[in-house]
């Protein structure tokens, strides 16, 4: 857990580290979730000194449920997929919908 960290970010971390490992992650991996998904709500929450608009502005893991795991994953969102074909400089990408775009960026 980050330094600074309050009790109940630590128990969060556990859980989620405990939650990870039941579903078949290794112990490195489930702690790597468990640093990422807390540290996101960190920055949400406005509880670390510096967020990345990803961290703000993206849909928060405890709504999100699962949506994104590889297990039935329906893939990155129009937003997502919107971010990096900017970054790609995909020329129309303003008109584009989700599946027009998924195919544009070959996902």
């Amino acid at each position: 857990m980050p330094a600074g960290s309050s009790s109940k970010r630590e128990r969060q971390y556990e859980h989620i580290k405990e939650s990870s490992r039941e579903r078949g992650a290794s112990e490195k991996r489930a702690k790597e979730i468990a640093a990422r998904t807390v540290n996101k709500e960190r920055a949400r929450s406005g509880e670390s000194k510096s967020a990345s608009r990803t961290s703000t502005q993206d849909t928060p893991s405890s709504k999100r449920g699962g949506q994104r795991s590889r297990s039935g994953s329906q893939g990155p969102t129009y937003d997502q997929l919107y971010a990096e074909a900017r970054k790609r400089d995909i020329h129309g990408r303003s008109s584009m919908n989700k599946a027009e775009l998924e195919r544009k960026l070959g996902k």
